[in-house]
């Protein structure tokens, strides 16, 4: 079974709940740290900060990996896979040092993320929506890291 036009609805609903509250991307990059504090020089906007501060960089690059998952769900519905528009995203992702379970802490940390933006909207079926998105926005990025 392919990803569903119920999938895609929940998704996009969701999309822009997110994008309705900027602190959701700090709850994000918070997350991320939490489950794995080396993580963060991997983000150039992170590295020197004590903690988790708000800032453009910061907006500009939750926005970019919650859009690209929101951009996977159109994909799968469309045509059953996706494609990483951007070219430079496998090698950047390979400068970084990501690996295996980066992609998992990710993953989890949008998901908790979603959860919350959603509130009372939030089920299960949203939440198998973005995993399902996600995991093929994650399986494109480490193709393309090959």
């Amino acid at each position: 079974m392919g990803f569903t036009e119920k999938q895609e609805a929940l998704v996009n609903s969701s999309w822009e709940l997110f994008k309705q509250n900027p602190n959701y991307s700090v709850l994000f990059y918070t997350i991320i740290l939490k489950k794995a504090p080396a993580a963060k020089g991997m983000f150039s906007f992170l590295k020197d900060s004590a903690e988790v501060v708000d800032s453009p960089k910061l907006q500009a690059h939750a926005e970019k990996v919650f859009g690209m998952v929101h951009d996977s769900a159109i994909q799968l519905r469309a045509s059953g896979e996706v494609v990483v528009g951007d070219a430079t995203l496998g090698a950047i992702h390979i400068q970084k040092g990501v690996v295996d379970p980066h992609f998992v802490v990710v993953k989890e940390a949008l998901l908790e993320t979603i959860k919350e933006a959603s509130g009372e909207k939030w089920r299960q079926e949203l939440s198998t929506a973005w995993e399902v998105a996600y995991e093929g926005l994650a399986s494109a990025i480490k193709k393309a890291m090959n």
